[in-house]
């Protein structure tokens, strides 16, 4: 059971096919495959061992796939990297995971060469480009053997380290085995399988494979034998030309994206009647926008539930089964949850508590962190910090958030990260950092500072600060300047009262 097993499998079932599309070039199964293998031999030469950690990061391309199937084939581990991050961000994650090779794009290089200062000289940095530049790994590729290296790789090994953003300001390395991985795409695609369409199964790639529900979509497209049409980055009108051109029956989408398609005023002007169904996850999607997206598109939306920490799908709505608005669906196969009180006690039907998941897909745990993967993993059993229902029947409802985490468009954000940052520009004496509801994003980042005394700041400008920093996904789409923040009786900000502020304050219509 691992991942280097899907793409074998893919080939025997399914036969040579073009399993991606990009920028109108097709790209077969067997030419990934047999690519992929020169790039694992490639890295060993390198220096890349079993066990050994290489970098990715890289939009969606050809060059992603390839190389994700490439690093494990050698027995590696692949560390997804966002490339919207900045240098900052990407030097943490190096300086973290110690990864042997970096690999990216020409665009990207810089910013990652910059990431890398002060690392360990033995740190290499290529890009996979077809090109001539010295940088890149492709024109090394075709000297080596098309097979596979021999090299034993066990369930247990660690497939990949996925970045999550933490409560403690810097982000956490999940360590997913191959069984992790492998066992989650599998229970997901028994659920995916029951979406057959006549015309045969074609997929829009539009979540990035560097984000933990990408990367388990597209391993759960080479099980069903998809062929699937990428795109680097979402736009709209991008996402209508594909699915009108290429005949798209289903994509996985967060809910950032479905309400950029269903308000975009060209969305009638496209053929679309060939979209069958769309994978919601990531963050929960408001229950009128997909009664609207369903209607305007003539698809079925289906919602699921996951984290990182479990590899990362946990729930799904099954189209066979009933459908219950507001819910997330049911387990996946082989998973188990359930909801406990602060003592761990499980509770009965629809009382609301902490979800707890158990099943193969679960992490080992942190990378670096024991004390960390100790509180969240305890006995085999996962502690999402997701407050959550379950009703009679098993289905599942998430109630709200445990922690203070924001997520916009889809991507995780922790308010203690901000307030850090915010609190290290000369200006700020205090900052508190909240999420409020946006029906294009799912949440907007609101930030409230207090100014130190006798210097000037704008908004603006701490707003620019923030942009120079992290990535723009991340940043506060404002920023309040205030006189004070309100504390509790020992001392912490109140985030509740911020929240309440922010709700009078702000009208979320305004944000979008």
């Amino acid at each position: 059971m691992n991942l280097v097993q899907i793409w074998r499998d893919n080939i025997e079932e399914f036969g040579t096919y073009p399993v991606l599309i990009f920028e109108g070039k097709e790209y077969t199964n067997t030419y990934c495959d047999e690519l992929s293998s020169q790039l694992a031999h490639t890295l060993i030469d390198l220096g890349v061992e079993r066990g050994d950690r290489v970098v990715v990061t890289m939009p969606n391309c050809p060059e992603v796939v390839i190389a994700f199937a490439g690093i494990l084939k050698c027995g590696a581990a692949v560390v997804p990297v966002m490339p919207l991050l900045q240098a900052k961000e990407i030097h943490y994650i190096l300086k973290d995971c110690k990864p042997k090779v970096v690999l990216t794009t020409e665009p990207l290089f810089a910013k990652v060469t910059e990431a890398s200062r002060d690392l360990s000289s033995t740190l290499k940095i290529f890009t996979l480009d077809q090109s001539n530049s010295p940088h890149s790994l492709y024109n090394k590729l075709e000297s080596q053997s098309k097979k596979a290296p021999d090299i034993a790789i066990g369930e247990n090994d660690e497939a990949a380290l996925l970045y999550t953003a933490g409560t403690t300001g810097n982000p956490k390395g999940v360590m997913l085995t191959h069984k992790n991985l492998y066992s989650n795409a599998k229970a997901a695609s028994k659920t995916a399988k029951i979406l057959q369409v006549k015309t045969g199964r074609v997929g829009l790639g539009i979540l990035p494979f560097s984000h933990a529900f990408g990367f388990t979509m597209m391993n759960v497209a080479l099980m069903l034998g998809d062929k699937n049409v990428l795109l680097p980055y979402f736009d709209p009108v991008k996402v209508f030309e594909a699915i009108e051109k290429y005949k798209v029956t289903h994509s996985a989408m967060v809910p950032a994206m479905f309400h950029a398609l269903y308000h975009h005023p060209d969305a009638d002007k496209y053929d679309t009647k060939s979209f069958f169904a769309c994978i919601s996850g990531s963050a929960s999607l408001p229950q009128q926008l997909a009664k609207d997206f369903q209607r305007k598109f003539g698809c079925i939306v289906l919602e699921g539930y996951g984290l990182s920490e479990a590899a990362p799908i946990v729930t799904a709505t099954d189209p066979m089964k009933k459908i219950k608005p507001g819910s997330v669906g049911l387990p996946l196969p082989g998973i188990e949850v359930a909801v406990v009180d602060e003592n761990g006690n499980r509770l009965p039907p629809n009382e609301v508590g902490e979800l707890i998941v158990s099943g193969p897909n679960v992490a080992k745990g942190y990378h670096g962190k024991p004390e960390e993967s100790e509180k969240v993993i305890k006995d085999g059993w996962l502690y999402t910090g997701d407050m959550a229902k379950i009703d009679e029947e098993g289905y599942v409802f998430i109630v709200d958030r445990k922690k203070d985490m924001i997520i916009r468009g889809g991507f995780n954000i922790y308010p203690r990260d901000l307030e850090e940052l915010l609190m290290a520009h000369p200006s700020v004496a205090e900052a508190g950092v909240v999420g409020v509801p946006s029906p294009s994003m799912g949440e907007e980042v609101i930030a409230y500072v207090v100014k130190r005394r006798g210097v000037q700041v704008t908004e603006e400008e701490l707003i620019q600060f923030c942009h120079e920093n992290i990535a723009k996904y991340k940043s506060p789409r404002m920023i309040k300047i205030v006189g004070y923040l309100p504390k509790n009786l020992i001392g912490k900000i109140d985030k509740n009262k911020l929240r309440e502020w922010a709700k009078k304050e702000f009208n979320t219509a305004a944000l979008n």
